[in-house]
């Protein structure tokens, strides 16, 4: 199968740098003193822009109940939005402390009749679905099916509700989540544990929502670089991607952990998961998210989401890993359609202090769209498919996007080294690779041969937005240039990217879907179907200067074929052999890697196996033991 494979291994493990634990109170007061900002903010908000996140904060705070109540009555008069309509509304009713009046009550009962909003088709969707039902049914015990949209009782709505969920944290907790590690969606899965560890009148449910909150934050928090969470995502989104310290995960980075800054206005995720519970993660999670003292390894199994064609496996398996230092982070995935339309399955991003309008990362992708994809994920008629699907996610059919799985990559990484092949089909409509050149790299250096009117020269010099200094004069965007290792400075890393193909560059072009903030930055647009990159880091501190930086990457030995298919044989900066080859596991240090059986989480700070895991920095431990799913669920 094509992008089968993820190689990581265990290095030398170097042992963190403990950081002195800080005062748990001093935690819980930065903690209480940012999520009170978020609320105040959200309540503040009026006029015909204020939603359900206004009136919930508002509740919250013990004011405002008549306008609350105005408002809310205004809103129910044509409700809209499905599960996300559901989860806004639980937050108004079980914030209500009195301040509603009977009226507004009575509206918010009758909605749960009459509007009958759609369950979704996906994991969070569905999750948000059944934790809204199962609290409104909990509200409004004891009644029949007419009273209720899905013709079902109180107790019937409540069972289906709590055996789903149940379903759904067993699978996570042993062969993870489908949705993945998303920079935008973890908002819709945080919020509702948050919602059933504060209002589910069930010990058991409120127990293990707490768990899952662990787990869930563990499984962000050991990855982060700052506040911007890098690395490979099942599902991102087209800003996010390229402003990594810009979206909801940023936000819960700032609000769990005070890493980063906010942004504008606050997540609304943010403000629902703080009316409910407002779960502090303990203080271990707070020295695994801002402890880089020193370089790790972090490995994860995860599965995709629901296949329904072109496979015998339902669930396949994700391999991630993940390399945390100090000023940077590089993860992967093993490459491959493991997520339709939304996954980013590689990147380097690095540490910035002010994230607003900084693209700190740099990465390279088969820009592939197609029925394959979409038929393999999804169950909607092929004849309308892809032009449905670009209607909402309009980068998708592009051949200039920088976000999205292909099934011709295949991916390895080693540390800090990636090694991404690409062996794209002929009759491909885009039969080329993108590489993402942000405006904010500083210092970069080209080492191939540029092809000019009059002959090649040389490159070895600085290259600005769109075009590149040469000895000779100045080549414009466009002009055709050989393999050889591109030089880049972001932040405090030094980064080495080499395609393995003659590539040019391009101007990113102004599109709805693009950042304003990308704008500045390059496309290395690569025109062949055999294809790579690879990318080594370091740190500034390791090296005398970045000019030695660059002669040690220049020295490394290195063998590269790109037909019949790519394959790579390389020698890392930190003295590993890694060789990478089309549709085989490859290998480090002359062994083969295969990760089929591998724990659900591994590294220094977070260890999973099925159902179990522990959090461990310096002398602090906290375990999530979750084995009592295994009982199908019950109490």
């Amino acid at each position: 199968m094509r992008g089968a494979w993820l190689m990581s291994v265990l290095p030398l493990m170097v042992l963190p740098v403990m950081a002195a634990a800080q005062d748990d109170g001093a935690l819980e007061r930065g903690f209480r003193q940012r999520a009170a900002a978020v609320v105040a903010e959200h309540a503040s908000r009026r006029g015909a822009a204020a939603g359900y996140n206004a009136i919930a904060a508002a509740l919250n705070r013990k004011e405002q109940g008549a306008w609350a109540s105005q408002r809310t009555m205004e809103l129910l008069r044509e409700p809209w939005g499905d599960m996300f309509w559901q989860f806004p509304v639980i937050a108004v009713m079980y914030n209500d402390q009195g301040q509603l009046t009977a009226e507004a009550r009575r509206a918010l009962r009758e909605a749960w009749r009459t509007y009958m909003p759609y369950r979704g088709d996906t994991e969070n969707h569905w999750l948000l679905y059944y934790t809204s039902l199962y609290l409104a049914a909990q509200m409004y015990p004891n009644e029949a099916g007419g009273r209720w949209f899905t013709g079902k009782s109180s107790g019937e709505n409540l069972r289906e509700s709590r055996e789903w969920i149940y379903h759904w944290m067993d699978l996570t907790v042993t062969k993870g989540q489908g949705e993945y590690d998303c920079t935008h969606y973890i908002g819709v899965y945080l919020l509702p544990l948050s919602y059933l560890a504060q209002w589910s009148e069930d010990p058991v449910m409120k127990r293990r929502a707490v768990k899952m909150l662990d787990w869930l934050i563990a499984d962000f928090a050991v990855e982060l670089t700052g506040g911007s969470w890098g690395g490979s995502h099942s599902r991102t989104d087209d800003f996010a991607v390229l402003e990594p310290g810009v979206n909801v995960a940023a936000d819960f980075a700032w609000l769990f952990f005070g890493l980063g800054k906010p942004m504008t206005g606050y997540s609304g995720y943010v403000l629902y998961y703080l009316t409910a519970a407002a779960y502090r993660p303990p203080a271990v999670l707070h020295a695994i998210a801002t402890d880089r003292g020193a370089p790790y390894v972090h490995r994860e199994r995860k599965r995709t989401r629901n296949r329904w064609r072109f496979t015998d496996e339902k669930h396949a398996g994700v391999y991630r890993t993940a390399y945390l230092s100090k000023s940077y982070g590089v993860g992967s995935d093993q490459g491959g359609l493991l997520q339709p339309v939304q996954q980013h399955s590689w990147d380097l991003t690095w540490r910035v202090e002010e994230a607003a309008g900084v693209n700190n990362t740099i990465f390279s992708l088969h820009p592939y769209s197609g029925l394959h994809e979409l038929q393999m994920y999804f169950t909607m008629h092929p004849d309308y498919a892809v032009e449905a699907v670009a209607r909402s996610k309009r980068s998708y059919d592009s051949p200039d996007k920088l976000l999205g799985g292909s099934p011709y990559e295949q991916i390895a990484q080693v540390e800090d080294t990636v090694v991404a092949l690409y062996n794209i089909a002929e009759g491909e409509r885009f039969p080329h690779v993108n590489g993402f050149f942000s405006k904010d790299l500083r210092e970069v250096v080209e080492t191939g041969r540029v092809a000019e009117a009059g002959g090649v020269a040389e490159t070895g010099g600085v290259a600005g937005t769109g075009r590149v200094k040469e000895a000779g004069g100045v080549a414009e965007a466009g002009v055709r240039a050989e393999p050889g290792w591109i030089f880049a400075r972001g932040g405090k890393a030094f980064i080495a990217y080499l395609p393995l193909a003659g590539y040019e560059w391009r101007a990113l072009e102004r599109h709805a879907w693009m950042p304003v903030s990308a704008m500045g930055g390059r496309r290395l647009y690569s025109p062949h179907r055999k294809n790579g990159t690879i990318l080594v880091a370091a740190e500034e501190s390791e090296y005398a200067s970045y000019e030695a930086f660059q002669k040690a990457v220049r020295a490394l030995p290195l063998e590269v074929t790109l037909e019949p298919a790519p394959k790579v044989k390389m020698r890392t900066l930190r003295g590993r052999v890694l060789e990478a080859v089309w549709e085989e596991a490859p290998r480090v240090d002359g062994v083969a890697v295969r990760r089929e059986d591998e724990r659900l989480f591994e590294g220094p700070y977070v260890n999973a196996t099925p159902r179990r895991m522990t959090m461990e920095h310096g002398a602090m431990r906290h375990e999530v033991d979750l084995s009592e799913l295994a009982a199908g669920g019950g109490r």
